[in-house]
């Protein structure tokens, strides 16, 4: 056994290692916004095509989060970090050598995908029930924002790379930034704390460790959980909420906002300033509903979330697109972007308990980066066809109003099931 400083608090190094890998993760995801222009130029690929590459990476992103939820479980949190960052360098290095389209989608699409996946909002998850009793709600807000804050430094800077440099240096950024996390991960996470010879977080004398999974046990694990949850209405009330919250922010926002900017005559660097606006003040949104999920009833804040995050997509196509509409929408949407998450992992354990629950939230997720991926193609496929992108965001507001009302239907609670 290896002891560590600070004690207790010792979790809050842990959160914030997982801060970092999730803000380089999030980097990655980010990126194919940025990519989408200059492929077009370098290539003479159409945006059909590598929007079907974001979409794949987008979807095995999400695909990806229960059974990593599962393994982390098995084989080890560290471990399975730790090899999904060295995934996502290698694939993402690979990309600098791309001549085909297909050499897109095989390295930012599948493999990054696939890596990228485990280093997601189920590690958030898994890393808050298993190293905090107290304040679950607000740590899993910070590491959400994680993603938010990835958009906000990376962004920018990909964009300035890209427009200065082309797209070779932007995808080269990104697998130097997930090669310096992989050790990191690996020398700062401990597996559990009591590994280290402490207990979690604000957890009392009485407190008694969950079981541990084996090794074998780590695909029947991520499908018994599923089963176990697919057989009640709020598994699938969650599942439809979290794919529409995918479909209304990374795959349509995340994928195609800089593009849409494009055809109104906006550059890119300062397209990508404004998805760096929301994520600079999602990092405040996501927090703040992290503490508010301490606090109030989950389903009315989804409810609020959704429906105001709606509205504001049927009323962008239709602003002046002026810098201060945009700031405005960037700044009012940047609030909105994940605060979803915090309620949604909050009713997620409290119907499937503490071993469940991140399993099940992983399986949720997927349903968050199906939806994500049916907007990141759906929306190139509407602009490939109609030249505009207006149908493709009113479609996507419509869908925020329908996860409003799915919310309130959620039960106030739900009996955990127990594992068999």
């Amino acid at each position: 056994m290896i002891r560590r400083p600070f004690g207790r608090n010792y979790a809050f190094v842990v959160a914030g290692v997982t801060f970092l890998a999730l803000l380089a993760a999030a980097g990655l995801r980010a990126a194919p916004g940025v990519l989408i222009l200059p492929l077009e130029k370098s290539f003479g690929w159409d945006r059909g095509t590598i929007s079907l590459a974001a979409a794949i990476g987008i979807f095995l992103y999400g695909l990806t989060g229960p059974f990593a939820a599962a393994l982390m479980q098995s084989f080890g949190v560290r471990r399975t970090v730790a090899l999904s960052l060295v995934l996502m360098a290698v694939s993402t290095g690979l990309s600098a050598f791309m001549t085909e389209s297909w050499h897109y989608v095989a390295t930012w699409g599948v493999l990054a995908g696939f890596g990228s996946g485990a280093v997601a909002m189920v590690l958030g998850a898994t890393i808050v029930n298993r190293w905090f009793v107290e304040r679950r709600g607000l740590m899993l807000g910070l590491l959400t924002a994680a993603t938010a804050t990835g958009s906000l430094i990376f962004l920018p800077a990909m964009a300035f790379i890209a427009e200065h440099g082309g797209w070779r240096p932007v995808v080269l950024t990104v697998a130097a930034v997930a090669a310096i996390m992989a050790p990191i991960a690996w020398l700062l996470i401990p597996e559990r704390p009591a590994d280290i010879g402490h207990k979690p977080f604000g957890a009392g004398d009485d407190w008694v460790e969950p079981p541990r999974g084996s090794a074998s046990n780590a695909l029947a694990g991520a499908f018994g959980a599923l089963a176990r949850a697919g057989k009640t209405r709020t598994f699938w009330l969650l599942f439809l909420g979290f794919f529409i919250c995918g479909l209304t922010t990374n795959g349509l926002i995340g994928v195609h906002m800089i593009a849409f900017c494009g055809d109104r005559g906006m550059p890119e660097v300062r397209a990508a300033g404004l998805l760096a606006l929301m994520g600079f003040f999602d990092l405040f949104g996501t927090t703040a509903s992290g503490w508010l999920t301490d606090r109030y009833d989950p389903r009315k804040l989804l409810f609020v979330y959704y429906a105001l995050r709606g509205l504001s997509l049927i009323y962008l196509p239709y602003s002046d697109f002026s810098i201060v509409s945009l700031s405005v929408f960037a700044v009012f949407y940047g609030l909105d972007w994940i605060a979803t998450v915090p309620p949604t992992a909050r009713l997620a354990t409290q119907a499937f308990g503490d071993r469940d629950g991140p399993i099940v939230f992983g399986w949720i997720a997927a349903g968050h980066q199906l939806g994500a991926a049916t907007a990141a193609v759906g929306a190139g496929l509407i602009r490939a066809a109609q030249g505009q992108y207006v149908q493709a965001f009113v479609l996507a507001g419509v869908a925020g109003l329908i996860a409003a009302g799915a919310s309130l239907l959620i039960r106030r609670e739900v009996k955990a099931m127990a594992a068999v």
